[in-house]
């Protein structure tokens, strides 16, 4: 059952793989997107573009599901980029918005897994439809990992928080 790319599906792989890329480097040098920094740009905007350049792929011909759930990605998005700008929300911005930022990349993740594992090997993929139990399987690791990241985020932010004040107060 293999499925050959068109030049569109090869450029959104492609442009897919900017915030994969980013969000990792992200979550390992910054311990989170961080929309300040370089790779937190490059995230957004390759999020952007990859879910925009997947408008124009469709097997069905048409807008499907999977379209509707990557304007849903962007909106969890732009929220977690507005979220340290809404001061009602007191000290909890950092996490609602590193929440948010995280929860994309794990939903970015699900279209991701699927097409992939559905479509590689090329002569036999791993996986037969997107309800695999390898699919499924996968999907709960990341699941798994973005529970167990999260709450190093939350701490990060919280140790950060308690030492924040002391730093301004000594100098």
């Amino acid at each position: 059952m293999s499925h050959s790319l068109s030049p569109l599906g090869v450029l959104h792989t492609a442009l897919s793989l900017l915030p994969l890329a980013a969000g990792i480097y992200g979550f390992i040098r910054h311990r989170g997107i961080d929309p300040s920094t370089r790779s937190g740009k490059v995230y957004l905007w390759g999020l952007v573009l990859s879910v925009l350049s997947a408008f124009g792929v469709s097997s069905t011909g048409g807008l499907n599901p999977g379209h509707a759930f990557g304007v849903v990605i962007l909106l969890i998005a732009a929220g977690g980029v507005l979220v340290p700008r809404l001061r009602f929300l007191g000290r909890l911005r950092p996490y609602l918005a590193a929440f948010a930022l995280s929860f994309t990349f794990l939903l970015s993740l699900v279209p991701g897994t699927n097409e992939t594992l559905t479509r590689l090997p090329v002569s036999h993929p791993l996986a037969q439809a997107p309800m695999a139990p390898v699919v499924l399987g996968t999907l709960l690791v990341w699941l798994l990992l973005f529970v167990v990241g999260f709450a190093l985020q939350c701490w990060h932010i919280r140790s950060r928080s308690r030492t924040a004040p002391r730093l301004s107060t000594a100098g």
